[in-house]
C-alpha cells in the first residue's frame, strides 16, 4: 500500500487458477508474456493484487510451482484474508470487520449435518472460512437449507458454490467483491484511489469482483458456465465487462487492450526492438529486454550475430564490472564476451527467464539504481537472484 507515494495508474485484481494462471499451458507462455508486460510498462507505477480461493498453504505452494509475479495485494481464502508485500503482512482491521456475527464453531456444527458435504482438507479451513465438497446437483438445494439455518442460529453468514465442487462458508462481509471494495475505500481515505482497476475471473466466485462499480472486468474465454450465467443475468449490457477471446493471462493481456488501459504488447511479443520507435527510456522495459535477449540467445531463437554483443558493450561503462553470487568481480566487457560459449546450449530444452520487482531508484543526476529479482527455469530447476544494477542515462 505505501510502495507508491501516489495513485496507481493502474490496478489489476485478478483470480489465479485458470484465470491468471493456465494449467493447460505447459510452458506458461500466457503467464509469462503476462509477466514481461508488467515489469516492462506498469510495475513502477501500478498495483498487482491477486485474489484467489486459495489459502495460503495452497497459494504458496502455486508460486512454487510456475513462474508468478509477486503481488503487492494478496486476498485469499475466497475474500477472508488480505495480506500486503512479499512478506504478507496481515491487514488487522479487515479481521475486525469479519468478525461481526461469525461463530465458526456454529457454522462446523451445522454443516457437519449435511451428508452431501464433505469436509475440505484441513489447510482450508481458515479462521473466516470454512470449505467442503459437493455434486454439482445438490449444490443449490444444501445452500438453501443452510442459509434457512444459520439465520435461525443468528449468524450472517454467505455461501458461495464455485468450479463444480467448492463450498464455501464465509461471513456476510467477506468474499472478493468486499475484501476489494475495502481496499478501495482504504485507498479512498489516502485519496490514492487508482485511475483504473481491471478486475479478472473465470469461476462463480469471481462474479463478486465484476459488481463493484466504476471498475472493468474480464471474463477470460474459458470462464466457466456459472459465471457467464451470472453475467447474462446481472452485466450483460455492462460496457465495462468484457468475454475475451484468449485463455487465461492472454486473455487479461487483451481486456488492457480493449479498454485502451496501457501499452498492451507484451515484449515476448516484440521478436526485433529495431521494429518499434523508442519514445524514452523505461528502465523497468530495458532490464525484461535485456533478460528476454539472455532467453533467446541460449534458446537460439536468434541469429549468433556478433551486431548484438557488439551493442551490448556499446552500452556498457568501459570501467563498468559485475559481481556473480560466486563472488569477484568481471569486467562488463569480459561477461559479454562469455556470452559466446552459451549460445544455443539450451536449444530445445526448457528454458526461461523471467524478472520480478524491478524497482529503480534515482540516486544522483541521471543515475539511477534498479533492484530486481531474476529467476532462470531449466528443465526441473528453478534459481533466484538478486541482481542490482547502476544506471547512468545519457542524452544525446
Amino acid at each position: 500500500m505505501d510502495r507508491l507515494s501516489a495513485a496507481a495508474r493502474l490496478m489489476i485484481v485478478s483470480d489465479l487458477d485458470h484465470t491468471m494462471v493456465d494449467h493447460h499451458d505447459a510452458e506458461n507462455l500466457s503467464l509469462l508474456r503476462f509477466n514481461a508486460l508488467w515489469e516492462a510498462h506498469y510495475r513502477r507505477d501500478s498495483l498487482l493484487v491477486f485474489s484467489t480461493g486459495r489459502s495460503p498453504t495452497l497459494y504458496k505452494q502455486l508460486r512454487k510451482e510456475k513462474p508468478m509475479l509477486t503481488p503487492d495485494i494478496t486476498i485469499m481464502s475466497v475474500g477472508t484474508e488480505i495480506t500486503y508485500g512479499d512478506a504478507m503482512v496481515p491487514d488487522n482491521g479487515w479481521v475486525e470487520v469479519l468478525n461481526q456475527k461469525w461463530d465458526k464453531k456454529i457454522v462446523t456444527e451445522e454443516a457437519s449435518r449435511f451428508p452431501e458435504l464433505k469436509l475440505q482438507s484441513e489447510t482450508e479451513q481458515r479462521p473466516h472460512k470454512v470449505s467442503f465438497y459437493v455434486d454439482k446437483d445438490k449444490a443449490q438445494t444444501v445452500t438453501q437449507k443452510l442459509s434457512e439455518i444459520f439465520k435461525n442460529r443468528g449468524l450472517d453468514v454467505k455461501i458461495i458454490y464455485s468450479g463444480g465442487m467448492d463450498l464455501d462458508i464465509l461471513p456476510q462481509g467477506a468474499g472478493k467483491g468486499q475484501a476489494l471494495a475495502y481496499l478501495l475505500r482504504k485507498f479512498k481515505c489516502e485519496g490514492k484511489v487508482p485511475t483504473n482497476t481491471l478486475v479478472c475471473g473465470d469461476s462463480g466466485n469471481d462474479a463478486e469482483l465484476f459488481s463493484i462499480p466504476e471498475v472493468y472486468g474480464v471474463m477470460v474465454s474459458n470462464a466457466q458456465e456459472e459465471l457467464l450465467q451470472w453475467h447474462a443475468a446481472n452485466a450483460k449490457n455492462n460496457p465495462k465487462l468484457t468475454h475475451a477471446t484468449e485463455r487465461c493471462a492472454a486473455g487479461i493481456i487483451q481486456a488492457i487492450g480493449h479498454f485502451k488501459l496501457g501499452p498492451s504488447t507484451s515484449p515476448r511479443d516484440i521478436k526485433d526492438e529495431s521494429d518499434g520507435e523508442v519514445k524514452s527510456i523505461d528502465l523497468g522495459h530495458e532490464v525484461v529486454k535485456l533478460y528476454l535477449f539472455y532467453e533467446r540467445w541460449r534458446r537460439a531463437e536468434i541469429d549468433n550475430s556478433e551486431i548484438y554483443l557488439s551493442s551490448l558493450k556499446a552500452n556498457c561503462c568501459p570501467s563498468g564490472f559485475c559481481v556473480p553470487p560466486s563472488g569477484g568481480e568481471i569486467s562488463l566487457a569480459e561477461a559479454i564476451n562469455q556470452f559466446r560459449k552459451c549460445y544455443g546450449d539450451k536449444q530445445g530444452k526448457q528454458f526461461r527467464v523471467w524478472v520480478d520487482r524491478v524497482l529503480s531508484t534515482e540516486i544522483g543526476p541521471g543515475t539511477w539504481l534498479v533492484k530486481f529479482h531474476k529467476w532462470e527455469l531449466s528443465g526441473e530447476e528453478r534459481a533466484c537472484s538478486i541482481v542490482s544494477i547502476i544506471v547512468r542515462i545519457k542524452v544525446i
